[in-house]
């Protein structure tokens, strides 16, 4: 499982078989239950995580009401960015939604490696490039994209989401209403 985990991350950018070592000393694994939660409301992201197996959401509440803001499936990574970058507690919540086995880099392995070995700087990089562009793609497509269009996008990018979550995650996920989403399946 963890030459798998090299395997991808020398996938995002090259590593040396010296730096991948490196790399494994700041490496856990972490079973986490369905309904469990990864990261808690106000706990502090120490870690970028990768899937090995299983589904997460990652969502928050406004005024009450739950907003999902993303879903991780198998072989994808994920962190709270805000919480990670600004070492402060997360407003997010990120929870089993099945059994995970996940794999987790911390944060303070990162930071001591990037500043004596280039492989990692350009890795976390890397990293952070996959998920600004992830940010902004999603971003676009809320302010620019209609609901249908939306909805056909995440059927397209993670056809079996429907099979893992409620239909009110995928809903509040596409920023629309539980009717909305109906009404746009019932037209396809």
């Amino acid at each position: 499982m963890i030459s798998e985990y090299l395997n991808r991350l020398n996938s995002i950018s090259p590593l040396r078989e010296e730096t991948k070592s490196a790399l494994s000393d700041h490496i856990s694994i972490k079973k986490v239950s369905k309904g469990d939660n990864i990261l808690k409301y106000q706990e502090i992201c120490r870690h970028i995580y990768f899937i090995h197996s299983g589904f997460v959401r990652i969502f928050y509440f406004k005024n009450g009401k739950d907003i999902t803001e993303w879903f991780a499936d198998e072989k994808q990574f994920f962190f709270s960015i805000t919480s990670y970058f600004e070492n402060k507690p997360s407003q997010l919540i990120i929870e089993a939604i099945e059994d995970c086995e996940l794999i987790l880099l911390s944060k303070s392995g990162q930071d001591a490696l990037r500043n004596t070995n280039l492989e990692i700087a350009n890795l976390i990089i890397g990293f952070y490039s996959m998920s600004l562009i992830l940010s902004q793609k999603r971003m676009e497509s809320l302010q620019f994209e209609t609901a249908s269009k939306r909805y056909l996008n995440l059927m397209h990018m993670q056809p079996n989401i429907l099979q893992k979550v409620p239909l009110q995650y995928v809903a509040s996920f596409l920023g629309i209403t539980q009717e909305t989403l109906s009404r746009i399946r019932a037209n396809l």
